[in-house]
């Protein structure tokens, strides 16, 4: 029962939507998107070995990626915005922010995991990158 007949409203919990950047520090973004841009290079590096054709560069923070038939992929990380762009020759560019999911009062805290997501449209990078070039790359645990 209220303590008055007019209580004040509670105040919300912090929660971050799905389409939502997640906050993070300057060093965070770099230690997330390193090891994400390190990820798809170790995998398309693999690929390669398979893959007479496919062409791969990483070079001062740039990393291209020719995949016939497709394309030239361009990958990047963007601190100022805290993104990852990508240039598709398929779906076109997009930036990549980072979002935490699997956070709320109902989960254990710690237990979520995070993606890179166009936010405007809630495209995954790993989800995009799965669909053209047919790798894998797994959504990252909460980096403690």
């Amino acid at each position: 029962m209220p303590d008055s007949e007019d209580p004040e409203p509670r105040e919300a919990e912090p929660h971050h939507d799905v389409n939502a950047a997640t906050p993070l520090s300057a060093e965070e973004f770099h230690e997330r998107a390193d090891l994400c841009l390190q990820e798809i290079m170790d995998k398309m590096e693999a690929l390669q070995e398979g893959k007479d054709d496919l062409e791969l560069d990483f070079a001062s923070g740039v990393m291209n990626i020719v995949f016939p038939p497709n394309g030239t992929y361009v990958l990047n990380k963007q601190p100022p915005n805290k993104q990852i762009w990508l240039s598709s020759p398929i779906t076109g560019p997009k930036r990549f922010d980072w979002v935490m999911a699997g956070e709320s009062m109902d989960q254990k805290e710690g237990s979520g995991v995070g993606d890179w997501v166009y936010v405007r449209d809630g495209t995954s990078l790993s989800g995009l990158l799965r669909k053209e070039l047919g790798i894998t790359i797994g959504m990252v645990e909460e980096i403690e």
